[in-house]
């Protein structure tokens, strides 16, 4: 990378923070201010990177001097908007310094004081709705910078939460350096989630273009939107793990702030933090190119701000964030919509009784005094209008790659075999049945092999009781086979038994036992519950299983966890005496054994790792590239030499659905650092015909010797070395 491309990545980051200052809320008795703004700023971002990407691919000018002109505005606008946030707040005799410095502090507030201010519960149907309203949050002493915040709030911290902090933040601060010495080397990114991004560059537009691997075009785009931004800006790919890394640390901050909403104090919101920081998935897809931690921190971003909107009536700012929050989630992976649909319906009817609520009739005495209320047409208006500008935005932020997709395949969710993979073909109450045990067992799988075997074996007698193949196509993905172990900490199928369960009890307490938890925010909780529920259950209904389904599954685990910190939470301050005791014994063990999970999954984890065979630290940056695959590592590199040594311009690529194609884009650049002519020799878009063998200069393939055979004209020289092979015609 560059020195250009440093300064020139340093730009949208100081955008990020220009703009969190200015997105900090003006009302009063917001939950943790702070972090609303960083959701905030999080939400304007993403979505202005994707909509940059849009607009300058339609435009065919993805290029780096458009890039670097779009973030520079970005941040003349951020600092702006700062400007005048901090203007105004001086004006009113404030120190935005300060302002910030007490929402750091603001996990020093007790439970019950930290959710937003203002109104009544308002959850849904199952909601208790005779709540105390919320005290506002106490700012105590006000340090003079955030720096001091965070001293007097260590200060003041028991030695128990300064430990669940210094973890977390420990393995945030490792998680970063994994992610910055270690190259991109998921399988799935090899694949297509990287070369879609080279196939942007190279083109300079986002058409699509024919490929034999369909979901190079066919999966949503979002997270490769913001890899194409640091591609275009440094001119390599060496900052690209610090995209889920990022949405590793929004995760933390918004699942701990859905804790204070929930009515969570401090040792709550720092429980909820520790469990997800320390689950094995969270911390092996920190330093990844996956796409699941984006999507999910996408997922979080609209529970939070749908929980603002229980207690108070929604304003047009939060409007627009929660339609780029959808939007978001739409564009980067729509199983994300799964859970965000049912946040939106309780937002709705949340909103709805808010309206009603106002309504009481104050000219019909006998009516107010019996409690009667109406549905005044101007708030029943505002939530309807506010729904309809939620899908509006939406629509403008995954609605472009929507319409290419139908255009290109007559559907908005893509060819056949892209909407009869993944999503369940059967919906029987049997089937949905068989699916959810399945899904649970690989989710909660452990070492323990002799447990995982007897589960499975009831799992798949119980099936066949009930006339259920569990191994039938229509519920299971691909040619998979139930089961397959999943405990072994691997970035694409590591199970959450701690987090599961813990999630799991916290769950059914909250449904049952809501005031257990949470005394003042009991409604909201339950609510919260029945959301998370009801997106875990459509879940099991709506996607196969697969032996990497549990990161599909993070966006339901990063909603689910702080059910899991607040019941820790009551757990420990609930029980007298003796109980109190085992009960403290009892979570502290919990706690040690999901620290020790995740220090491990950093230590030891796969693909990348601090220590052992594969370090980060001991092996090349092309090795680490294809620690997945180490044999294929010299095997790229002998062909991409022979053929770069022909004086081949235009290559032709031969390859099957599942292959790798990333490395050839990096070794087959041109001399000045350019993308290379590469074409494809196969496909499987109808209206995107192949390139003819005839019309270029050499060929490379990859997996199938006799598929690459089938397309080499003859009398060409055709190579094969394991995996990969190439092919030149006569005289080269």
């Amino acid at each position: 990378m560059s020195a250009a491309g440093s300064l020139l990545a340093v730009v949208p980051a100081a955008a990020v923070l220009l703009l969190t200052v200015a997105a900090m809320p003006r009302e009063a008795g917001a939950v943790a201010p702070l972090r609303l703004a960083v959701v905030r700023a999080a939400l304007l971002s993403g979505a202005y990177a994707v909509l940059v990407v849009e607009v300058l691919g339609a435009s065919h000018a993805l290029t780096r001097p458009a890039f670097a002109v779009a973030w520079l505005l970005f941040l003349i606008a951020a600092a702006t908007a700062a400007g005048l946030r901090w203007r105004r707040a001086t004006h009113l005799g404030q120190q935005p310094v300060a302002a910030l410095a007490v929402s750091a502090a603001s996990l020093t507030v007790p439970v019950g004081a930290g959710a937003s201010g203002g109104g009544t519960d308002v959850a849904a149907p199952v909601a208790e709705r005779d709540e105390p309203a919320p005290a506002p949050p106490r700012a105590g002493r006000r340090p003079a910078g955030l720096l001091a915040a965070a001293v007097d709030a260590w200060r003041t911290a028991r030695p128990g939460e300064r430990l669940l902090a210094g973890t977390v933040g420990g393995l945030v601060l490792v998680e970063l350096l994994v992610a910055l010495l270690a190259e991109p080397n998921n399988f799935d990114s090899q694949t297509y989630h990287l070369p879609k991004v080279e196939h942007w560059v190279a083109q300079g537009d986002l058409d699509f273009w024919p490929t034999a691997i369909h979901r190079q075009v066919t999966i949503p785009p979002g997270a490769e939107y913001l890899l194409l931004h640091l591609r275009l800006l440094t001119g390599s790919d060496h900052l690209y793990n610090l995209v889920q890394w990022a949405a590793g640390v929004v995760c933390l901050l918004v699942a701990a702030r859905i804790t204070a909403q929930l009515g969570g104090g401090r040792r709550a919101q720092l429980l909820t933090a520790f469990v997800l920081a320390t689950t094995p998935m969270v911390v092996l897809q920190a330093t990844s190119t996956q796409t699941d931690l984006i999507c999910a921190a996408w997922v979080a971003c609209a529970a939070t701000l749908v929980l603002d909107g229980l207690r108070r009536r929604t304003g047009w700012g939060t409007l627009l964030g929660l339609g780029a929050a959808t939007g978001l989630t739409a564009v980067t992976k729509t199983s994300g919509l799964i859970a965000v649909g049912p946040l939106l319906v309780l937002w709705g009817l949340a909103q709805l009784r808010l309206a009603r609520a106002k309504g009481t009739t104050s000219s019909d005495p006998a009516a107010a005094g019996e409690g009667r209320r109406s549905w005044p047409v101007g708030g029943l208006a505002r939530t309807v209008g506010g729904s309809v500008l939620i899908l509006v935005v939406a629509a403008v932020v995954v609605g472009p790659f929507l319409a290419r997709v139908t255009a290109e395949f007559g559907h908005p969710l893509g060819p056949p075999r892209l909407r009869e993979s993944i999503p369940m073909e059967r919906h029987d109450p049997a089937s949905i049945v068989v699916n959810a045990l399945r899904i649970g067992h690989t989710a909660f799988d452990t070492p323990l092999a002799p447990l995982r075997r007897a589960g499975a074996e009831v799992i798949i007698s119980g099936a066949e009781a009930i006339g259920v193949d569990p191994q039938d196509r229509a519920i299971t993905f691909g040619r998979e086979s139930f089961p397959e172990p999943a405990w072994y900490p691997d970035e694409d199928r590591v199970a959450f038994p701690l987090a599961g369960a813990l999630a799991m009890i916290g769950a059914v307490i909250a449904l049952a036992r809501p005031r257990r938890i949470a005394p003042e925010r009991a409604g909201s909780l339950r609510a919260y519950a029945v959301v998370v529920l009801t997106a875990v259950l459509l879940h099991t209904a709506m996607i196969k299983w697969q032996p990497w389904g549990n990161r599909l599954l993070l966006y339901a685990v990063v909603l689910a966890v702080p059910l899991a910190g607040l019941w820790l939470d009551a757990l420990l301050r609930n029980r007298a005496g003796g109980r109190r005791t085992v009960a403290t014994v009892a979570a502290a063990t919990v706690l040690a054994t999901s620290a020790l999970a995740g220090v491990l999954a950093l230590s030891y984890g796969f693909p990348r790792r601090l220590v052992g065979a594969g370090s980060v630290f001991t092996t090349s940056d092309w090795d680490t590239r294809f620690l997945r695959r180490p044999q294929w590592a010299d095997e790229f590199r002998w062909a991409a030499t022979a053929v770069q040594d022909s004086g081949a311009r235009r290559i032709g690529l031969v390859q099957q659905n599942d292959n790798w194609e990333y490395p050839w884009w990096l070794l087959l650049r041109q001399p000045d650092g350019s993308s290379p002519d590469l074409v494809a020799l196969q496909s499987v878009l109808p209206e995107r015909p192949p390139a003819d063998p005839s019309s270029v200069d050499a060929i490379v393939c990859t997996g199938n010797r006799a598929a690459c055979a089938k397309l080499v004209p003859a009398g060409w020289r055709l190579e094969f070395r394991g995996y990969v092979g190439y092919a030149l015609p006569p005289g080269r």
